[in-house]
């Protein structure tokens, strides 16, 4: 087992199965799309450990609680290291995450949108090594999100070839 899966695995988390696209959803782009040694991740949600969206859904501030959302934010980055794993084979050739972009389904008045994002940059730091989970990072409030998730994330990394 891989040093980073280990460390999910000793945190008591579980990556997901890969997700369970609505029915009559199209989604006509990769999830990961690796050129050379940058690795792009595509927005991706919360997602249960069977591969479906994880709830609760709706508005952060209205909806769902700060505290409901840093969660969703961190079973977003599980969602993505779970697909990450997919396409790369092992999470241990991420050599850096270089920028996040974290959106957050706000209700109007919501400002605490960076708080909710750290749900995903504090599981990225307790299963990587300092020098490669370091990243820079946006977290923005949004009027709505697809499937009326709470948190969606996409990413931008480095790998070794």
């Amino acid at each position: 087992m891989s040093g980073v899966k280990q460390k999910i695995k000793d945190l008591g988390l579980e990556l997901p199965k890969p997700l369970e696209i609505p029915e009559g959803t199209v989604l006509p782009f990769p999830w990961i799309s690796v050129r050379g040694e940058r690795v792009f991740v595509s927005g991706h949600g919360p997602q249960n450990t069977d591969g479906t969206f994880a709830g609760p859904f709706g508005k952060v501030g209205a909806d769902v609680s700060l505290d409901e959302a840093y969660d969703l934010a961190r079973k977003t980055g599980l969602s993505i290291l779970s697909s990450l794993e997919r396409e790369l084979g092992d999470l241990d050739r991420i050599s850096g995450w270089c920028r996040v972009f974290g959106m957050v389904n706000a209700a109007p008045g919501f400002n605490q949108t960076p708080a909710v994002i750290n749900g995903f940059t504090d599981l990225i730091h307790s299963v990587f090594e300092k020098d490669v989970a370091r990243h820079t990072r946006s977290a923005v409030g949004m009027a709505c999100l697809p499937f009326d998730i709470a948190v969606e994330i996409e990413a931008e990394l480095l790998v070794s070839v």
